[in-house]
C-alpha cells in the first residue's frame, strides 16, 4: 500500500465465493470478485479481517487466469475430493458397494 497518507485503496467486494480457512485471529482466507480502485473486477484470493476493513496480501486473477488455474487444479485433482472435516477415514470417499 502507498505510504502517502492521502492515498488510499478503494475496493468493493462484488461477489463472495467462499472461505478457504479461518485463522485463530478470525481473519478469513477468501475467494471473492473484487473491484479495486473502481477498475474491472477480478477474482481475488486473500485474507480479510472480520470487519472487511483490513486485508492481507493476496493475488488477483482475470477471467483467463482463473480459467487456467481451474484447469490446473482439475488436472491435479481429477476426482472430487471429500472435505477434510467430513472425511473420517481414507475409505470414506470410496463408492458404496452394491
Amino acid at each position: 500500500m502507498a505510504s502517502n497518507p492521502d492515498s488510499s485503496v478503494h475496493f468493493s467486494i462484488l461477489k463472495h465465493y467462499g472461505i478457504l480457512s479461518t485463522e485463530s485471529s478470525n481473519w478469513t482466507k477468501e475467494l471473492n470478485l473484487v473491484s479495486w480502485n473502481n477498475r474491472e473486477a477480478k477474482y481475488d484470493l486473500r485474507s480479510w479481517a472480520p470487519d472487511k476493513k483490513k486485508m492481507g496480501r493476496g493475488i488477483t486473477l482475470n477471467d483467463d487466469e482463473c480459467a487456467t488455474l481451474r484447469s490446473l487444479l482439475n488436472s491435479k485433482f481429477p476426482n472430487e475430493l471429500p472435505h477434510p472435516e467430513t472425511s473420517t477415514s481414507p475409505t470414506a470417499a470410496a463408492a458404496p458397494s452394491i
